[in-house]
């Protein structure tokens, strides 16, 4: 079987922040870290599910959002993916930013928060996400990276 993308990175070099993952035509995958990896800091299932119902929603709903391929979290439970078309990064990250920004300071109601809407509607927390958010944010208004994954 050939090596995929991620499993060819180097997990013991990556911190929090965002880097560009893969690049497929016209389709950029960002990966969103929001924990070190397998460094025993990992996002609980509450937090990870509260987060994605917002951000999902923040991000389709901004100045990108038809570019929007898919956002949803990773296995590992350290961070996410971003899927955009044909969108510069910066612009990305700075609406990346808008959307944690809107979560964590503005957001007043859990998006798909009934059961009609979610497989596991009871498991959402508007303060977790909101806290998530927050936490990340601080992260990517520190970040440097260039959007490019460390090599040493």
């Amino acid at each position: 079987m050939r090596r995929i993308t991620s499993f060819s990175v180097d997990h013991d070099l990556i911190g929090k922040g965002i880097y560009i993952s893969r690049i497929d035509g016209d389709i950029t995958t960002y990966d969103m870290r929001t924990r070190v990896p397998n460094a025993g800091d990992y996002m609980d299932n509450l937090t990870m599910h509260s987060l994605e119902h917002m951000f999902a929603t923040y991000i389709r709903n901004s100045d990108i959002g038809d570019s929007v391929i898919y956002f949803g979290p990773m296995g590992c439970r350290t961070g996410f993916y971003l899927l955009v078309r044909d969108i510069a990064p910066e612009r990305v990250l700075d609406e990346v930013k808008k959307a944690l920004f809107g979560i964590a300071e503005e957001a007043t109601q859990m998006f798909g928060a009934e059961r009609k809407e979610c497989g596991n509607y009871k498991e959402l927390s508007l303060d977790a996400a909101k806290r998530e958010a927050r936490e990340y944010l601080a992260v990517l208004d520190a970040d440097t990276n260039g959007f490019k994954y460390p090599t040493e």
